[in-house]
């Protein structure tokens, strides 16, 4: 970890609905549903992707219903103009839908045009017609060095009325946020077999897109992780998850982001400090000690090394506020 040592997979399902797309008519429908299978099968979009492009192709068929005064048909599909999709657009911001939703949403719906004039069903132009909505770019909102090595801490939490192997598993899978840049889902899919210990200073994670990418696991990290599993009351079977909640099974997220909540109020962090921002944090800390930013890229498995650049933003804030409050001048 910088300052404080050096820096501290499931296949995605159909959803269960019988008929997610029963506002449609029958063959729309049924090429509805053959998409989210090509989603999984071909694509091998995540869980969660399948899922928010389920609903969003159901919203949408479910306003084109009220809109058009029928379900919606294949023909009539083809025949949306834009007009039709900014009116769906506008619906859901009335609704309190905020830009970076609808931009989701446009994205949904737009593969499924692609997939039906791939299919040769339809040809259904009018969502590539619709500007894409405009998301503020936000900066990635780091914890300081200092703060970020207390939170993955073990003896942080020593006074705590848990069982020492909780708190050693939770330091584990938080030092690899802040340690190796791991997203949450990244760390807890991890299996037993690849625990990073001993000389195995590596992990290969998939990441975003179903992209693998083989992240070093430094020595503090490697040595939480074997502090947790010296202590942990069950066996981990090879092909099974390295990290299990308290009764065994896999351990969720949300058990994790109220630890950092709990920790939050003991450190008198903001609320910005959750486990995500423990990677905003690897990435601002090597960035302010001079790490290539392209190396930083491939740690953190951006695709586009413009997403990469929003810490160089962030650093640059941070240097124009030591100066400002440090030079003679400046107050």
């Amino acid at each position: 970890m910088v300052e404080c040592a050096a820096i501290m997979r499931r296949t995605p399902s159909v959803p269960a609905s019988p008929d997610p797309f029963s506002a449609a008519d029958p063959r729309l429908a049924a090429l509805a549903r053959d998409w989210i299978v090509s989603l999984v099968a071909e694509r091998r979009a995540s869980a969660h992707t399948v899922a928010a492009y389920e609903r969003d192709l159901r919203q949408f068929l479910s306003f084109a219903t009220t809109h058009l005064g029928a379900p919606l048909s294949l023909e009539g599909f083809g025949a949306l103009d834009a007009a039709d999709v900014r009116a769906f657009l506008a619906s859901r911001r009335a609704d309190g839908v905020g830009s970076r939703s609808l931009m989701r949403q446009l994205a949904g719906l737009r593969s499924f045009a692609r997939f039906l004039e791939r299919s040769g069903a339809a040809k259904a132009g009018a969502f590539a017609a619709v500007r894409t909505p405009k998301v503020p770019r936000s900066l990635p909102k780091p914890l300081t060095t200092a703060a970020a090595c207390r939170v993955v801490e073990a003896e942080t939490r020593a006074a705590e009325d848990r069982p020492a192997w909780i708190l050693a598993r939770d330091a584990a899978v938080l030092a690899l946020l802040y340690g190796a840049g791991l997203r949450i889902s990244e760390a807890l899919g991890l299996k037993r077999a690849e625990a990073p210990l001993g000389a195995v200073d590596a992990v290969t994670v998939m990441g975003k897109g179903r992209k693998q990418r083989m992240v070093p696991v430094i020595a503090p990290v490697r040595e939480a992780v074997a502090a947790y599993l010296a202590l942990c009351p069950y066996h981990l079977p090879p092909d099974g998850p390295l990290f299990v909640g308290a009764k065994g099974g896999p351990l969720s997220p949300r058990i994790l982001q109220l630890v950092v909540e709990r920790l939050r109020g003991a450190l008198g962090l903001p609320d910005t400090a959750t486990p995500h921002a423990l990677r905003h944090s690897f990435a601002t800390h090597l960035l302010g000690r001079g790490g290539d930013l392209r190396a930083i890229q491939e740690l953190l498995g951006h695709v586009s090394l413009s997403t990469t650049q929003a810490y160089t933003a962030v650093d640059s804030v941070r240097l124009l506020d030591a100066y400002r409050s440090a030079h003679p001048r400046a107050r």
